[in-house]
């Protein structure tokens, strides 16, 4: 077991059991005395130390630079303005404004500044973690409750881990920014996914990813044994490998409630993650496959982007519309199920799906879309390869690593790395031979279907792409348009998992944020973290504890915490299997049967109306 490796065990979706086989895998492979780290890039919501409970011995502040006017030297001219692409610094004509939670810390405005005014101070974004675990090397990063940027945190964790022996990476679930920030430099991938319609859909998702990214990987089945045998028949259409499958087994899931790792309840799985480890050793090996060539789209090459259909509703004034919205710490909670029930619950009512990184309430609903549309959120910078005279000016100030030098000793152009750029246009102003410039980029698309119960707007952000936030509000703001056109007076929206920025989008403003939890140390982290969150955005927030009766006492916690943070319990449900059955057949929970799970969501959406109403 020797020589480097770096390991990334991601997830179309949280809730599957990444960080369970991320950190089963760094122990059982660091018995045999191998060097092993894991590294926790799930920033938002880490969880791993849950699970392997290290000493921490140092921890890092992480921070991005941004701007700091001098206002005795500036003169006004609005230069800097003129250079942000990101809308963080504005010349007024008495003043310069800095916003700095929209600065991305290029520096571009302080390149522009013809005076010099502009220095750059840290503004605190994260900590960067380090410990041991037993044999186990430990980091991981931890996002700011209330920042809306995690690659800058995951970057800094990224940077401080070891350099030998296997690195085991727990990246973010998804398939966005902070993903990709994860993933990249990884050696092989391992994709974490469930025998469930949910699950195959989000391995479908990953896989896009993987392959654009080019690099090897396999897929693990965590709860085999439950669902159908779709995910296993995908594989096999995909000739990709299946390494590992963990069972459906009710001990590992007491375990995981109590923190604890799963090869400890069950031993013999043991050398299974051994023969886990040689497989992706093996691939590892393997020649990268050829990554698809991801360039931008310029929106003049998407038909009806300039367009708006006549049905659209355009809002020019404050909607009368209740919105809920569903929400929790982390995906894998049963969240997107509570909200198809809900909406089958309800009358008249519109809906909305904004988790547009890994979208599953169509999966359930079966909309029919009636209209679909191309979002752009984004730039990215491109060079003309007949302009370059590959002076080198432009790769040192870029500060997001997404210009590479001529590599092939013929080509005498620079060329942009579309994955990591992030559009901030620092190579376009210091170009001397004006051959970059910054275009559009088409981030993803959205659409507004009908439904069984009514009409709904959903969206799907585009692989490895940013801008998720802004593609959240362009869904609510048109689900509140659709509502009102067809006077319905309450939207029913399935929010994004996490705390970053597509979760602080689908929450500002709503009505009601319900958070869904689950009986679990990671339930009770992840909902310390989402409460921070909603209180400081000052929504009112009220708990649902979901599959209650695996871990009683942990769910007496959550109680006590909820409380603690004045979010009143509405519910809990029961485990249930109809549950999964639910979803096989693309039906609601309350759809199929009157079992468990569906009497108790039938009281909690009792609730839920009455806290809707105040009462």
């Amino acid at each position: 077991m020797s020589g480097a490796l770096r390991i990334a065990v991601a997830s179309g979706k949280g809730g599957t059991g990444k960080t369970t086989i991320a950190t089963n895998l760094a122990v059982v492979l660091a018995e045999t005395g191998a060097r092993t780290a894991y590294v926790d890039c799930d920033v938002e919501e880490p969880n791993g130390h849950l699970f392997l409970r290290p000493a921490i011995h140092a921890t890092r502040e992480v921070s991005i630079p941004v701007p700091e006017v001098d206002e005795a030297r500036c003169t006004l001219c609005g230069a800097c303005g003129k250079a942000c692409r990101y809308s963080a610094i504005l010349a007024l004509p008495k003043k310069v404004l800095t916003f700095a939670k929209l600065c991305h810390g290029c520096g571009g405005c302080m390149l522009a500044c013809p005076e010099g005014a502009i220095r750059e101070v840290p503004r605190l974004t994260g900590l960067v973690e380090e410990g041991a675990a037993g044999q186990v090397s430990f980091l991981q990063g931890k996002l700011n409750v209330g920042e809306a940027m995690a690659p800058p945190v995951i970057r800094a964790v990224l940077a401080a881990a070891p350099t030998e022996g296997t690195t085991i990476i727990d990246a973010p679930p998804g398939t966005s920014c902070p993903v990709i920030a994860s993933v990249k430099t990884a050696d092989v991938v391992l994709l974490v996914t469930e025998p469930t319609p949910f699950g195959l859909n989000d391995l479908k998702l990953a896989v896009e990813m993987v392959r654009e990214l080019g690099v090897p990987f396999g897929v693990a089945v965590n709860r085999a044994g439950m669902g159908d045998r779709a995910v296993f028949e995908y594989c096999a259409s995909e000739d990709i490998p299946i390494l590992i499958e963990i069972p459906n087994d009710r001990r590992i899931a007491h375990a995981y409630s109590r923190g604890e790792l799963c090869v400890t309840a069950l031993p013999e799985l043991k050398p299974r993650f051994l023969a886990l480890y040689e497989k992706l050793r093996a691939l590892a090996r393997t020649d990268r496959p050829k990554s698809a060539a991801k360039t931008a789209i310029h929106l003049a090459e998407v038909p009806g982007q300039d367009r708006l259909p006549s049905e659209l509703v355009r809002l020019g004034r404050k909607p009368n519309v209740d919105e809920l919205v569903v929400i929790s710490g982390k995906g894998g909670t049963g969240k997107t199920s509570i909200v198809a029930s809900f909406i089958a619950l309800a009358e008249r009512t519109a809906m909305a799906d904004c988790d547009v990184d890994a979208a599953d309430l169509h999966l359930v609903l079966g909309p029919t879309v009636r209209e679909r549309r191309p979002f752009s959120g984004g730039r990215m910078a491109v060079i003309d390869a007949a302009l370059c005279t590959a002076c080198g000016e432009c790769a040192p100030r870029c500060r997001f690593d997404a210009i590479r030098a001529p590599s092939d000793g013929t080509s005498a152009s620079y060329e942009i790395d579309a994955i990591s750029c992030e559009g901030c246009g620092v190579c376009v102003d210091v170009c001397p031979a004006h051959s970059a410039t910054v275009v559009p980029t088409t981030n993803g698309e959205w659409f507004i279907s009908d439904t069984r119960h009514g009409p709904m707007v959903h969206a799907r952000l585009g692989i490895a792409q940013e801008n998720s936030g802004k593609l959240v509000s362009l869904v609510r703001r048109e689900a509140k348009a659709v509502a009102e056109a067809g006077q319905r007076e309450l939207l029913i929206c399935d929010g994004s998992p996490g705390i970053g920025c597509p979760v602080i989008a689908s929450i500002s403003g709503a009505r009601l944020v319900l958070v869904v939890t689950e009986p679990t140390l990671s339930g009770l982290h992840d909902l310390q973290r989402v409460a921070e969150l909603c209180r400081q955005l000052n929504v009112k927030a009220a708990v649902c504890v979901n599959k209650a009766d695996i871990n009683p006492e942990v769910t007496g916690k959550i109680e006590a915490e909820a409380a603690r943070w004045n979010m009143p319990v509405l519910g809990t449900i029961r485990y249930d299997e109809s549950v999964t059955a639910a979803q096989i057949k693309q039906l609601a929970v309350v759809e199929n049967g009157d079992g468990l799970a569906a009497g108790d969501i039938r009281a909690l959406w009792t609730r839920v109306q009455a806290a809707m109403r105040g009462t």
